[in-house]
């Protein structure tokens, strides 16, 4: 009984950890953000878009796991998959279930949606299978998926996006790409022995940082363009702008300053802290759309569980675990 517990339990640690859980409240505050951005009827609007993208998220994160379980085999043999406490099978099967509830949910909303539905599940394939080992396109790709998502929760609100979403989805098209990419700077070593063709493997660190804070400068500015067109709170929206170019700066400053080198912990920390920083890019859209107040109480709480998840389960995701220490007998004893 004791050791079904265990193996219990251990699945669904692995399933949990294969979530990221400090990451999920980023595309769930993004769908909210479009619907919010773009109004419409129904009151649960937002709430259904919120869902309906996460689980397209978690989709992501599961067959992304499932495409890489053999460079994770190389670099990272602590994951789910490669450790054995994941099936490839459970893996393929966990993506699904959340492909096909995210679909439900979006066509019911709308079936105008299914064409970008699908574009973005092939978005997911085509990263991880594709993309992701070609370098900047791998990065735009995925950019390009959190565009998706804001586009797809507003037409959970309304039928048709508004025009003055395309300022908001653009930036954050370039915002993404730049995080990623500073993820590749992270793994750049498992990358070059996978034989992954990423931006630092191919042209150094300094130049992926260099060009990820450029598409991250081009990202913020053009969200900031959209505050025009804000719905309700211009002032709200730049405001918690102001603030994530801050923690932005936090994060790009020390890889600038770094040089040539830039070992992988440095990154993991630049990229905890962009994790953070676009949640708040992203609460600041529903500034725009709700007002900054009831986006900041929106905001606070996912920004702790992020915060909270991220120190507790982040490295361990990241780096095998050292090697336990030689322990010698004292023959004296």
């Amino acid at each position: 009984m004791a050791g079904r517990w265990t193996r219990g339990w251990t699945t669904v640690l692995a399933h949990v950890q294969t979530w990221r859980p400090y990451t999920t409240s980023y595309p769930a505050l993004v769908g909210l953000a479009g619907a919010a951005w773009a109004g419409g009827a129904g009151a649960g609007r937002p709430v259904v878009a919120a869902a309906a993208v996460a689980l397209g998220w978690l989709s992501g994160h599961y067959l992304g796991d499932w495409f890489d379980r053999g460079l994770d085999a190389i670099s990272k043999p602590q994951r789910p998959i490669p450790s054995g406490r994941l099936s490839a099978d459970a893996a393929q099967a966990g993506g699904a279930v959340c492909a096909t509830a995210s679909a439900v949910l979006v066509v019911t909303a709308n079936w105008a949606i299914l064409p970008l539905f699908l574009l973005a599940m092939a978005g997911i394939v085509g990263y991880s299978r594709v993309f992701k080992k070609r370098g900047l396109s791998g990065n735009v790709s995925r950019g390009a998926l959190t565009a998706l998502a804001v586009v797809i929760g507003a037409m959970i609100a309304r039928p048709a996006p508004p025009w003055s979403l395309l300022p908001v989805a653009a930036g954050l098209l370039l915002h993404d790409t730049a995080s990623n990419l500073i993820g590749t700077v992270r793994d750049v070593d498992g990358d070059r022995t996978g034989g992954y063709r990423s931006v630092p493997v191919r042209h150094g660190v300094r130049h992926a940082v260099r060009l990820a804070a450029a598409l991250y400068a081009g990202g913020l500015a053009l969200v900031a363009s959209a505050a025009g067109w804000a719905p309700r709170d211009a002032p709200g929206q730049v405001s918690l702008l102001a603030v994530a170019a801050g923690c932005g700066t936090a994060a790009f400053v020390p890889l600038l300053r770094s040089g040539p080198v830039i070992d992988a912990r440095s990154a993991l920390r630049a990229h905890e802290v962009l994790v953070a920083e676009r949640l708040v890019l992203a609460a600041a859209v529903l500034a725009g759309a709700w007002g900054s107040v009831t986006a900041t109480v929106v905001l606070v709480p996912v920004l702790m569980f992020s915060l909270v998840t991220q120190k507790l389960m982040r490295v361990g995701h990241e780096f095998p675990p050292a090697p336990a220490a030689l322990v010698r007998k004292d023959p004296s004893a």
